[in-house]
């Protein structure tokens, strides 16, 4: 598998085969530029729905996300041919939900969550680069957003408390 994380892919390669379908994000991860953070944002209508729910149903959910993404990531990279192709975005689905666990009500704090999602997820600051080079396949792709996603939950839950 080719280590070079992007290859051209086809909108109709997405639309077509479910597995693409869902780790490119319901198509988000196709955009041209900055498909990471498109794809954060394509995450915030599920964000909003489960907001609904207790903290309980949140958490069960989002582990299933991270889960399940692991498959899906690494099956979708295989099928490509390309380690973590940068289209495919189901780990911003399942490290913003991390950030967002829990958030104190209000846009404000769910701006700063995606903020710090993809900061986290862009710099990649100790252990995060770390893992993100080091762990193979599903669990590689998936493993350096979830750990973004910690990062961002812990300052905003710091935060909520001191403001």
């Amino acid at each position: 598998m080719s280590k070079q994380n992007h290859r051209q892919v086809r909108a109709a390669e997405v639309f077509s085969h479910p597995i693409h379908f869902l780790a490119f994000g319901f198509g988000s991860g196709l955009a041209p530029k900055a498909p990471g953070t498109f794809g954060t944002l394509a995450a915030i209508p599920l964000y909003w729905a489960l907001s609904h729910y207790n903290v309980g149903t949140y958490l069960l959910v989002t582990l299933l996300v991270s889960v399940v993404g692991i498959w899906i990531c690494g099956e979708s990279s295989r099928l490509l041919g390309v380690h973590d192709h940068g289209g495919i975005v189901w780990d911003e689905f399942a490290g913003l939900l991390v950030t967002l666990i829990a958030l104190p009500a209000g846009i404000g704090w769910l701006v700063l969550g995606f903020v710090l999602f993809r900061f986290f997820d862009i710099v990649k600051p100790w252990p995060i680069g770390w893992l993100d080079a080091r762990i193979p396949g599903g669990a590689g792709i998936m493993v350096d957003d979830l750990v973004a996603g910690l990062y961002g939950l812990v300052i905003i839950q710091v935060l909520a408390r001191i403001v």
